[in-house]
């Protein structure tokens, strides 16, 4: 018997999509693209419940805490934005020296991690803030990790908040300890960049979205590739239901490539 799959065209209509996201829950998507807007949508028929305005710049990553309160957004304006989720709310502004590529809330809903860009003469970090520590949200982080090798395009908490996993350019995976900031554990699979990657509800699991128009299923722990998913072009982010067993991609070609073509041969739509 052939599983139910319904296909929902729920996401930016003009700019291709950077990130999507499942609140715990999984009845709420939340979908961010190369404009400075991050929408949140019902799950269950795509229907675009609202949206979280002030970036000034395409905006890379999103993610929601463990009980669906706050919103955590990064973008190409150099900066992360706390938001709150029911209102909409701005509640903190972290300025950067480079774009914010990838962002996330640990198990608690208390640390925030994000990474920052290699470019204009700075160097990628990832970085980790205690919300519960107002002084950090006005200076600088418990602990930030440099990376000067292959900047990190995105990244991951691990179960119990204990370490990250990143993605690389260079289609690398790595372990980082949240505590001491070392590598824990090395893996590549992909070929080329790694544009996304997303946790099962219970962080058993990880899916990656690369570059090489391929999505991938890991083990969390041991990093042990699972299964492949392949498409017909890029995929910019892929996430893994919390209720069903299923899980969306989307992506699309780059805007340079699909100008004069219409949204769904750009292949913009979340799948």
């Amino acid at each position: 018997m052939k599983p139910n799959i319904t296909c929902l065209s729920c996401c930016s209509p003009d700019r291709s999509i950077t990130q999507i996201k499942y609140n715990r829950e999984g009845d709420l998507l939340f979908s961010v693209a190369k404009d400075t807007v991050t929408n949140v949508w019902y799950s269950v028929n795509g229907e675009r419940l609202g949206t979280y305005n002030g970036h000034t710049g395409a905006v890379w990553c999103v993610d929601c805490d463990w009980d669906t309160k706050n919103v955590l957004t990064g973008s190409a304006d150099n900066s992360c934005r706390l938001w709150d989720c029911q209102t909409g709310k701005q509640l903190a502004l972290l300025d950067t020296n480079s774009a914010v590529r990838t962002c996330g809330f640990d198990f608690s809903g208390n640390i925030i991690m994000f990474s920052t860009d290699k470019q204009m003469g700075y160097q990628c970090f990832l970085n980790f803030f205690d919300l519960r520590d107002p002084q950090q949200i006005d200076n600088q982080p418990y602990l930030s990790i440099p990376c000067s090798d292959h900047k990190i395009t995105s990244a991951v908490w691990g179960p119990l908040g204990e370490y990250v996993i990143a993605g690389h350019e260079n289609g690398e995976f790595n372990q980082f300890s949240a505590k001491s900031g070392e590598i824990v554990k090395k893996a590549k699979e992909h070929t080329k960049q790694i544009n996304d990657i997303q946790s099962s509800v219970d962080l058993t699991m990880i899916i990656s979205a690369s570059k090489d128009n391929t999505a991938k299923l890991f083990d969390s722990a041991s990093l042990e590739h699972i299964k492949t998913f392949k498409t017909e072009r890029p995929v910019n982010s892929a996430a893994i239901s919390p209720n069903m067993d299923h899980v969306v991609m989307g992506g699309g070609q780059e805007a340079m490539e699909v100008t004069t073509t219409s949204t769904r041969i750009g292949k913009f739509e979340a799948r």
